[in-house]
This record gives structure tokens, C-alpha cells and sequence, in this order.
């Protein structure tokens, strides 16, 4: 899963927060030369987008317009991509009946392709398709009652992306049984970034940055800078600004995503609300990821994947990765562990005295 002109505004996360913080810091100084950094902010997805961008002192109506343009872009995929609106293309796809192709948008398609791909990848750790497991462990963190092993059951059964069948040609979608569900929580957000960031830069405004809770994309550096100067937050909550682990970006992505706030606790165990496809219940681990990559699209569903995979396989995953690097940070006996991908480190900006970094066991 940025920030800052004044250097305490933070992106807040808004009433879903399943990822831990990024944070884009920046000078208190907003004016480089002739350019400013303009923000601006819109609720959707559930989330708080934000949008900052640096722009000559003439062009502020014509970047106004841009992030109108950007934020209208992400309103469209919500209706799209949303599993909470019932007449979304996604619950639309749910409700047509098996063995039938249904004609999908552009965007829908892209990201059943890419999820797809990620579902192989990862052994299954991350797929699209768990909205029955996924919807009964909502139910089940309501009621704060764990579901039982027949209700698990029944909704694996439903679960699997091998019961898709993809016509790239016609861009439709075939369910091969009934009663399956999608839930694109774990890659909408990153896309939507993805799309915002490019209306922006289309727009004439390529130093621009698209925050959407832990997902990050970036373009061009600021004036004068490396690159955009991100602070991650991990599973201890309350940091000071300053003392958070910074890295910097520029036209990149990063993702960040983990356990803090929502959970479930019963009969002494805590469950997480990220679930896993395994077990059908939320995840027992305390595990955040943090992940690198070219866009927000890929960064956002690794570092799902990588949380779902737990920092063993989720190391292994990203190392085999190329152009992706990886921090893990695990909560062991009270303390948090950091472990990083190969070549995380070369983005850090500033390195605080955590834990040193260990290998995965």
C-alpha cells in the first residue's frame, strides 16, 4: 500500500483498510522555480484517492482538469471492478449462468487476464475467484463466529480460476459451474492508480504522483529530486513521520499490504480479515509486504500474493521476479522482522534502526 506538503498530511485510509500505510513525504517547500505542487483528493473505492501533481502557475486550470478526468476514470472502474455494487460488470459476470460467454469491458478482461496469471504463479495463494470464501469469512468476522468445515467446504468448491475460460478474441468470459463470486480487492486499487496516473501524464503532467491507500504510482520525479520519497508504515502503528523506513521512486509503483487493523479474535487466536485460500479463515500470521515494481497494477496483487504465501514462499516468489523487489516484515515473539528481496535496498532513501534484515527461513 503517501505523502505530504505540509509534512504531517497524511493519505488517512478511509473504511476499508486492508493495507498497511505508504506515504509519500515531501519538502515543506511547495514552489521549485515556476512550478507548484497541487493536490487533490476524492473519496471512491471505498478509499481515499489522492493526486499530487507539480504544474506551472499558467497550467493549474488545464491540471484541474486532468484529475477530474482521473478521478472520473477511477469512478468508472468502481462500477465496473466493485463487488459491493450489485449491478457492477463483476457481479453481473457472477449472476450470468454457467456455460454461457459473457462479453466483458476491455478493463474487466486486462484484469482477469493479469489475475489469472498471478493465480498460477502462486500456486493458488492469490485468486479473484475466492469471493464465496472471502464473503463468508465477512460473515463470519460480523457474527464473530469462525465458519464451520462444511461451509468452508462448499465454498471451495466454488472457488478456482480453472473454472473460467477466457476467449481473448472475443474478450468474454465462460463459468463453467454456477454460484461463483469474484472479489478483485486485491488488485482494483493498483489498477486504478495505473489509470489515473496515466490521464495525468497524457495531460502534460508527468511529475505526478496517484495514491490509493497502500498503492502508489508515481511518474516523473519532482523538480530537482531523485524521485518521489515514499515512508512505509509496518504492523507497528503510530510511528512519527520521522521515523518511518523511506525509499524513493520515480515512474514506478509500490504496494504495500498487511494485517493491522482489521481482525477477529476468538478463543485466543487472531484472525486476520486477509483470507486464505488454503484454509477458508483469515490469516493467524502478523505479516506485512511491501512491494516495487513498474505499476501499480502488479505491485498491488504481488504484494497480496506475497502476504498470502508468507515470507518464505513469498520471498521465493518475488526473487524470480524480475523488476520486482520485496521488504517482508513478520512480527516474531513481539518484534518485527524485516527480511528484503535482493535489491530492495537500493531504493531506501533513509535506513532507521529497526531489526536488521534476516534471511527467510
Amino acid at each position: 500500500m503517501t505523502e505530504s506538503y505540509p509534512a504531517r498530511n497524511l493519505v488517512k485510509k478511509a473504511s476499508l483498510p486492508v493495507r498497511l500505510f505508504c506515504i509519500a513525504l515531501l519538502s515543506a517547500i511547495t514552489v521549485r522555480g515556476e512550478e507548484q505542487l497541487y493536490t487533490f483528493k476524492e473519496p471512491h473505492m471505498g478509499i481515499e484517492f489522492t493526486v499530487r501533481s507539480w504544474a506551472e502557475e499558467g497550467r493549474v486550470e488545464d491540471l484541474t482538469l486532468a484529475a477530474r478526468k482521473a478521478f472520473a476514470r477511477i469512478a468508472a472502474l468502481n462500477r465496473t471492478l466493485s463487488d459491493y455494487l450489485p449491478e457492477s460488470e463483476i457481479n453481473e459476470l457472477a449472476k450470468a449462468p454457467a456455460g454461457q460467454a459473457f462479453p466483458v469491458s476491455e478493463d474487466l478482461f486486462t484484469l482477469f487476464e493479469k489475475a489469472g496469471q498471478l493465480t498460477e504463479q502462486s500456486g493458488g495463494a492469490f485468486d479473484i475467484t475466492a469471493g464465496p470464501i472471502i464473503r463468508l469469512w465477512r460473515m463470519g468476522r460480523k457474527n464473530r463466529m469462525l465458519p464451520t468445515p462444511d461451509q468452508i467446504d462448499s465454498a471451495k468448491a466454488r472457488t478456482g480460476f480453472h473454472h473460467l475460460v477466457l476467449d481473448p478474441e472475443k474478450r468474454t468470459i465462460l463459468k463453467k459451474i454456477d454460484g461463483m463470486l469474484f472479489d478483485l480487492g486485491g488488485i482494483a486499487k493498483g489498477y486504478a492508480a495505473d489509470a489515473a496516473l496515466a490521464i495525468l501524464k497524457e495531460g502534460g503532467f508527468p511529475r505526478s504522483l496517484v495514491a490509493a491507500s497502500g498503492d502508489i504510482a508515481v511518474g516523473d520525479g519532482p523538480p530537482g529530486e531523485a524521485g518521489w520519497k515514499i515512508g512505509i508504515e509496518t504492523l507497528e502503528l503510530g510511528r512519527d513521520l520521522k521515523d518511518l523506513e523511506t525509499i524513493t521512486l520515480v515512474n514506478a509503483a509500490i504496494s504495500t499490504s498487511g494485517d493491522t487493523r482489521r481482525y477477529l479474535e476468538l478463543g485466543g487466536q487472531r484472525y486476520s480479515h486477509i483470507v486464505s485460500t488454503r484454509t477458508g479463515l483469515g490469516l493467524t500470521e502478523r505479516i506485512g509486504a511491501s512491494v516495487i515494481s513498474p505499476n501499480a497494477t502488479t505491485s498491488d496483487s504481488y504484494a497480496t500474493a506475497v502476504v498470502l504465501l508468507g515470507t518464505k514462499e513469498g520471498l521465493q516468489f518475488i526473487e524470480n521476479k524480475r523488476g520486482i523487489e520485496c521488504q517482508i516484515v513478520a512480527l516474531c515473539d513481539g518484534r518485527e522482522v524485516f527480511t528484503h528481496s535482493d535489491g530492495f535496498l537500493q531504493f531506501q532513501g533513509t535506513n532507521h534502526q529497526k531489526e536488521s534484515p534476516v534471511a527467510a527461513p
